[in-house]
């Protein structure tokens, strides 16, 4: 067997894992990236990209069929499925190699394929001829798609994005099991692309909004583009010709047939750790059963190995997968050279959905419960710039201390992926809805909404 040894041994080379192989060779470590494959970061192959290419052309049909608001007739729209598909994966592909592109510049000791496994806490095996030995190693494998039991029988008629985007043609119609963020910004797409879809999910949030106004509202437009059910119940699904039939019951205990060509699982993403043999490092684990970590520095408990990305289903979105890649490289390069690692302190949740409208949910979660907050809301049925550009949909919540110090919101509307960034800034810069109101805001514009949502928290202190 051959034998080999890193001070920083990174497993999984996405996101997080590129970041903190880059982190923890800056720090002055020898460094090795192991990838099972099949790579190209989870955000560029089947995430982020795909699907908001898949958004934007059913953005693209939506907007052409609804132009008789503005006076403009549009007399008919097409829809050719193969070539939405073929432009998307001609995109993707592109996204993806760029990624590899970065890859091969690593020399060939820096990095490895094959699948990972711990034979101890100081040693890695790659199938049975390579033994790794590090001082530090980071679990970056990121997170699959999770299939329910009951559809794991119903074989290619099951998707998942892992699947979704290489299918030749569009369905005619589409289940889609959860409506969190993948499952309704794929079911508003394929709506808007022709398919008819159907969204079933056991829960009453929609687009991970949980301000019941809000949620209400997200319920009404996207129910009026598609045929959404909240608060259902599963009961079996089966092959149906070539496609599929599922039973289930609603909120109200009525038993429902729904036949679809697919079904999308959309419930979840599972953190890729069941390879990796963790029972050999002697590592805690929470009561979730993944591995218990330090949210700061990313070291788990038990080992000097830490985990980021996906792999540790916290804040599955890039930006923190990246920012923690940085984080745990650098902590390994630490832990190996026998220095204390870093514990910066996490950065304010910033999560999207990007719909029509789109949806965010930023800093301090939804708390009915808390009588130290003030709330501020407006609605964009009347904001004067969504009326003119007929987005005039959705609404804003943003909560503060009794100080009118900004803690978070929930946002529902046009412009909303830079309206939340706004709000994000100023929730980590510790910002009062005073110091917020005082900044110019050009009119018109949507952010003329933060303005007077301002507004009314100030009064409300």
């Amino acid at each position: 067997m051959r034998e080999l040894d890193y001070d920083v041994a990174v497993i999984g080379a996405g996101t997080a894992g590129i970041a903190a192989h880059r982190a923890a060779a800056a720090s002055g470590a020898r460094s090795v990236l192991i990838e099972r494959g099949p790579g190209g970061t989870t955000c560029a192959r089947v995430g982020c990209m795909p699907s908001k290419l898949l958004i934007a052309a059913g953005t693209a049909a939506h907007t052409a069929r609804s132009t008789d608001l503005f006076g403009i007739r549009v007399a008919d729209v097409a829809v050719d499925g193969p070539a939405v598909l073929r432009r998307l994966r001609a995109e993707r592909d592109r996204f993806v190699a760029s990624v590899f592109d970065g890859l091969g510049d690593l020399p060939d000791h820096a990095r490895l394929d094959g699948t990972a496994r711990f034979e101890s806490d100081r040693t890695l095996l790659i199938g049975d001829a390579i033994r790794i030995r590090f001082r530090a190693a980071v679990i970056a494998t990121g997170s699959s798609p999770i299939v329910p039991e009951f559809l794991r029988e119903l074989g290619a008629r099951v998707l998942t994005t892992d699947t979704l985007f290489e299918i030749p043609d569009l369905p005619d119609s589409l289940a889609v099991l959860g409506a969190g963020a993948v499952g309704i910004e794929i079911a508003q797409a394929m709506a808007r692309l022709g398919v008819a879809v159907t969204v079933i999910d056991t829960g009453e949030a929609v687009a991970g909004l949980s301000e019941p106004g809000l949620v209400q509202q997200a319920a009404e437009i996207f129910g009026s583009e598609l045929d959404l059910h909240r608060g259902a119940e599963i009961r079996a699904a089966a092959p149906d010709g070539d496609g599929v039939c599922l039973h289930w019951t609603d909120r109200d205990g009525r038993e429902q047939v729904t036949r679809a060509s697919r079904v999308l699982a959309a419930i979840g993403r599972a953190p890729n750790l069941e390879p990796l043999g963790l029972e050999a490092v002697g590592l805690r684990h929470g009561a979730d059963g993944l591995p218990d970590f330090d949210r700061r520095s990313l070291v788990c408990a038990g080992a000097p190995i830490l985990i980021a990305g996906d792999a540790d289903g916290w804040r599955p979105v890039l930006h923190e997968a990246s920012r923690q890649g940085r984080i745990a490289g650098a902590n390994a390069a630490a832990l190996a050279a026998g220095r204390a690692p870093a514990a910066p302190a996490p950065w304010t949740s910033l999560a999207m959905v990007f719909t029509h409208p789109q949806a965010a949910v930023i800093g301090a979660p939804y708390d009915p419960e808390d009588d130290g907050r003030v709330i501020g809301a407006m609605d964009f049925s009347d904001q004067g710039r969504a009326r003119v550009e007929g987005l005039n949909r959705g609404g804003i919540r943003i909560w503060a201390d009794r100080s009118g110090q900004l803690l978070g919101g929930e946002m529902l509307g046009p412009a909303v992926e830079h309206l939340a960034h706004l709000l994000a800034y100023a929730v980590a810069d510790k910002q009062t809805a005073q110091s917020v109101h005082d900044r110019p805001v050009y009119h018109p514009t949507v952010e003329e909404g933060l303005f007077s949502i301002m507004s009314t928290i100030i009064q409300k202190i």
